[in-house]
């Protein structure tokens, strides 16, 4: 939204001239963007609030199907918007790609790890992840002032929105259903037994029908929690407290920071406002390689190294930019050491902090409590999200280095709580993780710390 922002402003005021015959007052056109902005996390709230009802009644696959559609509806409005006048509709539906949003950052990565065998789980769930980071990049591609982002392309840029929808349409109807929805909620052990040997592709799943059978058993005293019986449920605490802790440190540790003032900083080295896009597109690039990388080591090197190495590179490199941020008003070629610690940073979020919260969710959590839980954790994300929003628009602030302070104390903070709190969760039964993560909180606990 950042890069044809100018284009839908004058959008805007030209509308309101054509229906009022004078131009928007300021304070209502920032109002009116503010607005555009801050309900796409409003939308991704709601999402989330129905994600779990819908989840647990319809079943993974059906809802997210189902989910499409607010994404239709929402390019096929912003496309629209422009030709009937009609900025209204650009907000609405904004509203409607973040309910879209909302339930897919709950469902897919639920879907996703029920279907995964132990040995694939993390890899599969970080693809998501991958595909979320490929669609930022080409977010940016499109939305180049040379390409869409222009007084005429941009409601073809958010016609786009729609379009991995169309694709999602044509291929999931192609998988089953989830075999732990089935088996568990559901009590369809045939169905289940079927599903699985479509996704596995063989016909001996005895073995894992078992363990959904030990599963179901084990978790009986938990069936069908909601979120709030998940909240006030005491023995779950440690694992809630992880994924909050977690999912504020996305936010928290600075990566919406770093990207507010990452344009000013390469600004600073000379570069001219015309290529500082392009470097922010190289940057996705090197984020999407570092993803890559993770899906293919996280199986193998476990959640906790990539969680602990991404916040410490995050936590180094806040450090070192914050030194030089402070020199560089005396050393200008200071700068250049400024874009290589923003860089280090995302290399460094990319590893751990962006993809693993959602993998730890769908591992530390049993069936019937798993909906529930990405719903606290999304329910944090999405709040955050438009805090953070509300804070860039309405506070207009120079680059201060020891902000960069703070950021790294924040990531020192969540580095301390996952090495003493979050438990290897790598190739390992959710009844196995379960087990560790209980005899690890115990461990853990302040009279044995």
């Amino acid at each position: 939204m950042n890069y044809p922002a100018q284009w839908m402003q004058d959008f805007y005021n030209q509308t309101y001239h054509k229906r009022n015959n004078i131009n928007i007052d300021r304070g209502l056109l920032m109002f009116l963007w503010g607005l555009t902005v801050t309900f796409f996390p409003i939308g991704g709230l709601i999402g989330t609030l129905l994600a779990r009802p819908l989840a647990d009644h319809c079943g993974r696959k059906h809802i997210l199907l189902v989910n499409n559609a607010f994404s239709i509806v929402a390019a096929v409005l912003s496309c629209c918007s422009k030709a009937v006048h009609s900025y209204e509709l650009v907000i609405f539906a904004r509203l409607l790609i973040g309910i879209c949003a909302g339930i897919a950052c709950n469902v897919v990565p639920m879907y996703l790890g029920e279907m995964s065998p132990h040995n694939l789980r993390g890899a599969v769930i970080v693809v998501a992840h991958f595909f979320i980071t490929f669609g930022i990049l080409v977010g940016q591609a499109l939305s180049l002032h040379n390409v869409l982002g222009t007084r005429k392309g941009w409601p073809m840029l958010l016609f786009f929105t729609g379009i991995p929808a169309l694709f999602q349409l044509s291929l999931l109807p192609q998988f089953p259903e989830s075999p732990r929805y089935l088996l568990i909620q559901k009590g369809d052990e045939e169905e289940a037994r079927k599903a699985l040997r479509e996704v596995r592709q063989r016909e001996d799943v005895e073995d894992e029908i078992e363990e959904l059978k030990m599963e179901d058993d084990f978790e009986k005293p938990e069936k069908q929690m909601s979120m709030c019986k998940l909240v006030l449920c005491l023995n779950q605490h440690p694992q809630l407290l992880s994924i909050v802790v977690m999912t504020l440190s996305q936010h928290l540790s600075g990566l919406n920071t770093i990207h507010y003032y990452a344009e000013k900083i390469y600004l600073s080295t000379g570069v001219q406002e015309d290529y500082v896009r392009y470097i922010s597109m190289m940057i996705s690039g090197a984020v999407i390689f570092i993803t890559i990388i993770t899906i293919f080591v996280v199986d193998s090197s476990g959640r906790r190294v990539l969680l602990l190495t991404g916040f410490g590179i995050c936590s180094v490199s806040c450090i070192l930019l914050a030194m030089a941020l402070e020199l560089q008003s005396n050393l200008a070629w200071m700068s250049y050491f400024s874009t290589a610690f923003i860089i280090v940073y995302v290399i460094g979020h990319s590893i751990g902090p962006s993809p693993i919260p959602r993998v730890m969710i769908a591992d530390m959590f049993l069936q019937s409590s798993r909906a529930s839980a990405f719903m606290v954790g999304e329910t944090v994300h999405w709040v955050i999200h438009f805090l953070l929003d509300m804070l860039f628009l309405h506070i207009k602030v120079g680059i201060e280095p020891y902000s960069f302070i703070v950021l790294f104390l924040i990531c020192m903070f969540t580095y301390t709580y996952i090495f003493k709190m979050v438990p290897e969760t790598k190739k390992k039964s959710f009844v196995e993780i379960r087990k560790v993560m209980n005899h690890h909180v115990g461990q853990s606990s302040p009279m044995k710390m």
